[in-house]
């Protein structure tokens, strides 16, 4: 027998006048929902942005006043990405900004043998994820770049606006070896294998860190190439094909991309475009209990002004339930970067950025697969 729809909307904390966005959100193993974003005067120019979090104890009403998560003092860290793996251990994932770029940054890590009890996890372990794409990811570029016909229509950091540009750039190990970024969960494949998915505003394109000693070692995967696929979230089909959505980050029309893996995220077809708008901007989606797909989004070309939650029961051949999170409107609101999970009861908790004229925050909202059946636009 179906429940009843659920809806339930809340701030995580009172609107504040900082910036507060990238959150991230996952359940503990002791039922405790940990949240995390990052928070200060501004983004990779801001030397004040640090990761805050809070936590909503297991059932309790309200989130606790916001803590201290990461800083990496006098740099912006931004990104955070929460993730609980087999063993039951909390990491968060995110990025210290050097030289006020996005394509210098470095990837940072945190490990937690627990979730804790109170405030932030107690760290046990930090470090930095040191990536070594190949010379393979220039012909890589090179070869996704002709196969989707690819001119003068790319821009990246380090190349306005000429594919041939950014196939330069990936000669320098350096550069490609760079500014790797975080936004998305992890992904842990049947296998243990994690992907982490990552993206690069130099290049404008995706790659995945991939770890099979439980988060010991990491490695890059070939990249995800296409017209600007950046913040991948990935979902795996039955028959074992990973499928990645991303954020549509080049040239109109403006599109949810996807890039499909046959070998368990090594290699990623080209990315190309749905039918589903995108207004640059970072989605999720994941794999219900029950089998279907949900895809949490801002479904539109015309800003972040409308996030909606899209439902598949083909493994995202067609979204056949489509229902309205937070409603387009005239007076400056704005709803972006969703961070999606689906709890061990069955409701399904999103975190993400919310903006208006009055302030801002990190809003926690909470609905049931049933809620998006019977909310039809």
């Amino acid at each position: 027998m179906s429940a009843e729809p659920f809806f339930q909307p809340r701030n995580i904390f009172p609107l504040v006048g900082k910036h507060t966005h990238g959150s991230s959100i996952v359940e503990c193993p002791n039922g405790d929902l940990l949240a995390c974003w990052f928070h200060g005067s501004g983004e990779r120019t801001a030397d004040d942005v640090v990761v805050n979090g809070a936590r909503l104890k297991k059932g309790a009403s309200e989130w606790s006043p916001m803590f201290l998560m990461a800083d990496t003092p006098g740099f912006p860290d931004c990104n955070p990405a929460l993730y609980v793996d087999r063993h039951e251990r909390v990491w968060l994932f995110w990025i210290a900004v050097q030289a006020h770029r996005w394509e210098c940054c470095l990837l940072k890590y945190r490990r937690a043998d627990s979730c804790g009890d109170a405030g932030p996890p107690d760290w046990t372990w930090q470090d930095v994820i040191m990536l070594k794409p190949g010379e393979v990811f220039a012909s890589d570029l090179e070869a996704k770049f002709e196969e989707l016909g690819v001119g003068e229509g790319m821009w990246g950091e380090y190349a306005p606006p000429y594919a041939w540009m950014l196939i330069d750039a990936a000669q320098d190990p350096y550069k490609r070896q760079t500014g790797w970024m975080t936004r998305i969960h992890p992904y842990t494949l049947p296998s243990g294998r994690i992907l982490l998915p990552l993206y690069s505003d130099g290049f404008n394109v995706s790659l995945v860190a991939l770890s099979d000693d439980d988060g010991d070692t990491w490695r890059a995967s070939r990249p995800i190439v296409g017209l600007g696929p950046t913040q991948p979230t990935f979902v795996r089909k039955k028959d074992g094909t990973i499928v990645a959505y991303l954020r549509d980050s080049g040239a109109p029309p403006n599109r949810v991309q996807i890039s499909l893996s046959q070998d368990d995220g090594e290699s990623w077809s080209a990315s190309v475009d749905t039918d589903i708008p995108n207004p640059d901007s970072s989605l999720e989606v994941v794999a219900l209990k029950d089998g279907r797909w949900l895809m949490v989004c801002n479904d539109t070309e015309e800003g972040r002004r409308r996030l909606t939650a899209l439902m598949s029961d083909d493994e995202g051949a067609t979204w056949k339930w489509r229902s309205q999170i937070e409603p387009c409107d005239d007076i400056g609101q704005s709803f972006g970067y969703p961070s999606v999970i689906q709890a061990r009861d069955g409701l399904i908790h999103m975190t993400y950025s919310y903006t208006s004229s009055q302030g801002n925050c990190i809003r926690h909202t909470v609905i049931n697969p049933e809620w998006i059946e019977h909310s039809q636009p």
